[in-house]
C-alpha cells in the first residue's frame, strides 16, 4: 500500500490517494473511484487543475500508462476535462446528479443484498450489524 499527497503547488490541488496491490481492483480503478469520491464529497471543485498523469505516475511509483487510464475512465464519466498542453480540471457537473446517481446503485446492491439475506435466513438486525462492521472497516 502507497500513500501520495501532492502539495498544492503551482494550483495543481492537494489530494490523498491510497493505492493497494493486494485487494483485486485495478489500481486505475482506485485511482479513479477516490478522484471521483473527492469531488463528489466536494475536496475538489470544478475547474480545479489535478496533477499531470507524470507526475501522479512518478508519485505513486506506477505506469503513466495506467494513470493515463483513470484519467480517461474519468474524463469518460464527465468528471474531469482534460485539455492538451495545459492539463486536467475538475468538470462542470450536477453534483446532485451524481450522488442520485450513486444512490440508485447502492439502492441495487442493496437489494440484492436483502434477498440474499433474507434467502438464507438473516435477519434485518444482523444484517446491520454485518453493514455497520463492513463499514467501519473493522
Amino acid at each position: 500500500m502507497y500513500i501520495m499527497d501532492i502539495y498544492n503547488i503551482t494550483m495543481v490541488v492537494e489530494m490523498k490517494i491510497i493505492i493497494s496491490n493486494s485487494g483485486g481492483q485495478p489500481i486505475y480503478e482506485q485511482i479513479a473511484s477516490q478522484i471521483k469520491s473527492m469531488i463528489i464529497s466536494g475536496e475538489l471543485n470544478e475547474g480545479d487543475l489535478l496533477p499531470s498523469m507524470r507526475l501522479l505516475a512518478k508519485e505513486l511509483r506506477i505506469s503513466v500508462i495506467t494513470t493515463k487510464r483513470a484519467y480517461e475512465e474519468l474524463e469518460k464519466e464527465g468528471f474531469i476535462v482534460s485539455v492538451t498542453g495545459k492539463g486536467s480540471y475538475v468538470a462542470s457537473k450536477n453534483i446532485e446528479l451524481i450522488r442520485e446517481q450513486q444512490l440508485k446503485e447502492i439502492e441495487n446492491h442493496m437489494q440484492s443484498m436483502s434477498e440474499l439475506a433474507s434467502s438464507c435466513g438473516i435477519e434485518l438486525d444482523e444484517l446491520i450489524e454485518m453493514m455497520t462492521l463492513i463499514y467501519k472497516g473493522e
